[in-house]
């Protein structure tokens, strides 16, 4: 029973029910505060917010792209940093109306986004820029339920919320179990987690995704949007709100969604993943962990981090160790009772169970959360899944102190052609 409940809390993680009670609060005090003004600023208006979508060779998905941002602002506000592109963005991004800049030699998302901001004075024109990933596409209310955020002067970033693109669904069996075990890593993360930590007084939230979400333009200037040696750009731009304490940052689950397309074979998926571990030891390493509160739950994050990993890893080869011991045990080989030892200290089915019942029930909530009853026929696979993430972590963890160094340069995962929306 002690091995079952030490297994489980490490599976889930103390951290994650800490946010959740804060979660719970926040829930509560909306309600108690019904009616209140949410904030004594103005909300910006669609037309004072440009849309900036970094492109590497995206001539598949970008027409997409473009028309699902057009729907939210006008189009001339649609700016496309065309990063070294080879193939037809730019010409597309063109003939939809959007604003291409191209921009050679590739630079990298975050060297693309400084020079879009930069070459077309984007800061001193706009009062909000979104940023969004080529391969994105904003719900119909993103701004009509993201912008409120920014009546409250403090709000300097709106972080968008991730669902994942099924339309076109993944090709192969593969494919959907891998988009199924990402949206539930969406889900999981941006309901018991996220939201906790965008509490007013915790103002914990580690990342302003890249892919969908906002920012004051006042800020830009303040912030080291293209910093040299990291593989991605919004774990730093996160960062450098609360290293220089430009404000606060503003998550809802039910505000400013956009759904993104996931990789959808294993090659892609280790690469896109191993990619952003990549940027957040990065990240961490280069700001360092600081006195004050977000740096303190920083650190508590990744203190858990690490340990939830290291045990993904350990259980299988635990679990065979105790397999044997067990056996070894029941056989009589053993008068030391040293086996008989490990097989009560470590019961194989405890740690089996410690794993697989935590990780099921994130599973039962993602499915009633996005009413995907499918996902609770794939969900059985999925600790195999975070054994690959936990291996893609610490790797990148490894590789990151080691003073692996990244320009930022990407290769996008292979595409899957978008319909015009």
């Amino acid at each position: 029973m002690v091995a079952f409940v030490v297994t489980a809390v490490v599976v889930v993680g103390i951290n994650t029910l800490l946010w959740v009670g804060a979660g719970l609060i926040r829930v509560v005090a909306a309600r108690v505060r019904r009616g209140a003004p949410r904030g004594a600023g103005r909300v910006p208006e669609p037309r004072d917010v440009a849309i900036v979508i970094a492109a590497h060779d995206e001539e598949l998905v970008i027409e997409a792209t473009i028309r699902s941002a057009a729907r939210q602002v006008p189009v001339e506000n649609v700016f496309v940093a065309c990063d070294g592109c080879t193939d037809r963005t730019a010409e597309v991004a063109r003939a939809c109306g959007a604003i291409p800049l191209e921009i050679v030699p590739n630079r990298g998302k975050a060297g693309a986004i400084r020079a879009i901001v930069d070459e077309l004075d984007l800061a001193r024109r706009f009062e909000v820029m979104l940023l969004l990933d080529a391969d994105s596409q904003l719900h119909d209310d993103y701004l009509r339920s993201g912008l409120p955020a920014f009546a409250d002067p403090e709000v300097v970033a709106v972080a968008g919320r991730a669902t994942t693109l099924l339309d076109p669904p993944p090709p192969t069996l593969g494919g959907r179990i891998l988009v199924a075990y990402r949206e539930r890593l969406y889900l999981s993360v941006q309901y018991l987690q996220k939201f906790g930590q965008a509490a007013r007084l915790l103002n914990a939230v580690s990342i302003v995704p890249g892919f969908a979400s906002m920012y004051r333009t006042r800020v830009l200037a303040d912030i080291d949007i293209d910093a040299p040696g990291l593989a991605i750009e919004d774990y730093n731009m996160t960062f450098e709100v609360h290293a220089k304490r430009l404000g606060r940052i503003a998550f809802r689950p039910d505000a400013a969604i956009a759904l993104t397309q996931d990789p959808d074979n294993l090659r892609d998926y280790r690469k896109q993943m191993g990619r952003w571990s990549l940027g957040f030891w990065q990240t961490v390493r280069r700001h360092g962990l600081r006195a004050g509160r977000f740096w303190t739950l920083l650190a508590i994050s990744i203190g858990e981090l690490v340990t939830s990993s290291v045990l993904m890893l350990l259980v299988l080869p635990v679990v065979l160790v105790s397999l044997a011991a067990t056996a070894l045990a029941a056989s009589g080989a053993d008068p030391s009772g040293v086996a008989a030892g490990i097989a009560a200290t470590v019961p194989p089915l405890a740690i089996v169970l410690g794993v697989l019942v935590p990780d099921y029930l994130l599973t039962i909530l993602a499915a009633a959360l996005s009413r995907r009853p499918v996902y609770l026929l794939l969900g059985p696979l999925f600790p195999a899944l975070r054994m690959l993430d936990a291996w893609l972590c610490l790797r990148a963890m490894a590789h990151a102190y080691l003073r692996r160094r990244a320009d930022g340069r990407w290769t996008s995962p292979s595409r899957r052609t978008v319909a015009r929306a």
